[in-house]
């Protein structure tokens, strides 16, 4: 496995509809070292009698790695081996050519040089970009030498041409051996390594289970907060289509998008699916992509009820592909079951840069006592919904359906979102539309008496101060339309 060199830069008893709470992302991102492009390789050479002739391979120009040598003349009986086309260079781009048969010499017969082989090249092939990723130039065709005293040698045959991901501005991860992007295994930054931090596997090496079509309402650009640069997506419903699951997708879930300044992607969801027989699943995903053109891979975390019919998504392993047509507001999740895929070479190598904060995952679970009122929340609820005896317990979801903000952040609460509420403890996420414009994520969770909030705003704007993350939240009361709550300076 490759490693490249980083760029500086920048988871109830059912509770009443009285509670609700919000959440919060962040980034990384990759750079890798950049090579000059070496040689093309050069053919086999040709046994002759006497002399050393050697036919030089017309393979893909400036190909990544060392150029092959040709083979020594065979003389008096000895046979001359020679070596093939250039090396590939890491990747994916791939501009071997076969290297041409030897003559035979007098007495003896010259060896063919070994075309092709793989190498590690680092530098990127012609017609690819200079991070090693692109489409390597095809190889050539290198001609035979004629043997003194014997046949003719044949020429070689034609390189394969390499396939590699995106091109990035500023430098990424390159799949070693000639594979695609899309062929490699996504090593994620522990960061973000989405519950495989071994690797992600190309989920087409596994079995289509279903796929999710999500319809997307909106998209709400954040900015850049002090984990990336943030987007949200607000999902309105949706369908599910498969041999295996088949249903729709509830209105209100929130996708999420993170770019890190390497071009590194990191993605987030959480949704509720309702099965064609009214049961209900939640499922909460995780995601990574080298950079913006790459497939990215997501892989969703399944809650159902844990006896029936839909018990196997607790215990599945799957790998999504990814898929936004931003035009005809969709997002679509094709599911694999990748429980018989073997994580292996090549691989891609997935880090953030150096000295950007990861986006939380898990609730913040740091204590204090209130000190100075920031800001009042009033927020209006939908109908509860549950899902008994699932895989961490029982949840009982309330969604999100708007509301208004009061003191130091005033403006609106998005329609969107819900409190994920597990075994009692409150786990609620939306968005706030302050009156200036900006949008700022929230996910507030915990127990009663112990919930605290994680804020994302933009960092060069009028919110920027509640990236500190130094806050505490009320427990939820009575307030117009659902409830209020109220987030103070923690001490």
């Amino acid at each position: 496995m490759r490693t490249y060199m980083v760029s500086d830069g920048t988871r109830s008893t059912g509770l009443t509809s009285t509670i609700v709470l919000a959440t919060i992302l962040g980034g990384g991102t990759l750079a890798c070292t950049q090579s000059t492009a070496a040689d093309a390789g050069s053919g086999g050479s040709t046994g002759q009698g006497g002399g050393s002739s050697v036919a030089t391979a017309s393979g893909g120009s400036a190909s990544a790695g060392r150029s092959g040598s040709g083979g020594s003349v065979s003389s008096g009986g000895v046979s001359g081996s020679g070596s093939g086309g250039a090396l590939q260079g890491t990747g994916g781009n791939t501009a071997a050519a076969t290297g041409g048969i030897a003559g035979k010499g007098a007495g003896g017969t010259g060896t063919a040089g070994s075309g092709g082989m793989q190498g590690n090249g680092d530098a990127a092939a012609s017609g690819g970009n200079a991070d090693g990723r692109g489409d390597g130039a095809p190889g050539g065709t290198s001609a035979g030498g004629r043997g003194s005293g014997g046949s003719n040698g044949t020429g070689g045959g034609t390189g394969m041409s390499g396939t590699g991901g995106s091109t990035k501005p500023d430098g990424g991860a390159g799949a070693a051996g000639g594979a695609s992007g899309n062929e490699a295994t996504f090593v994620p930054d522990p960061g973000w390594a989405c519950g495989m931090a071994d690797g992600i596997a190309p989920p087409t090496q596994g079995q289509l289970a279903f796929s999710i079509s999500f319809q997307i309402s909106g998209t709400h650009d954040v900015g850049n907060t002090p984990y990336g640069h943030r987007r949200l997506l607000d999902v309105k419903g949706g369908t599910i289509t498969g041999d295996r699951l088949k249903g729709t997708v509830n209105t209100g879930g929130l996708e999420y998008e993170l770019t890190l300044s390497n071009g590194v992607v990191e993605f987030q969801g959480i949704n509720i699916l309702k099965t064609s027989d009214n049961s209900l699943i939640y499922v909460r995903s995780c995601g990574v992509s080298p950079d913006a053109s790459s497939t990215p891979r997501v892989i969703p975390d399944f809650e159902a009820a844990t006896s029936g019919t839909y018990a196997w998504l607790n215990t599945g392993k799957f790998v999504a592909t990814r898929t936004l047509d931003a035009a005809g507001g969709t997002l679509k999740l094709d599911v694999y079951d990748v429980s018989k895929v073997t994580v292996g070479e090549p691989r891609i190598q997935i880090t953030k840069p150096a000295g950007v904060p990861k986006q939380p995952w898990e609730c913040n679970t740091t204590t204090g006592t209130k000190g100075s009122s920031v800001f009042t929340e009033n927020v209006s609820l939908g109908s509860s919904i549950s899902i008994a005896n699932a895989k961490r317990g029982s949840r009982n979801i309330i969604p999100i359906t708007g509301g208004t903000t009061t003191g130091q952040v005033a403006g609106a609460i998005l329609n969107g979102g819900a409190d994920y509420q597990l075994s009692g403890s409150l786990d609620a996420w939306y968005t706030l539309a302050p009156s200036n414009g900006e949008f700022i994520l929230v996910r507030n969770c915990g127990p009663m008496g112990k919930l605290i909030p994680w804020f994302e705003a933009r960092t060069d704007g009028d919110y920027k101060f509640l990236n500190a993350n130094t806050f505490i939240s009320s427990d939820p009361g009575s307030g117009g339309g659902g409830v209020s709550i109220t987030f103070y300076e923690r001490k």
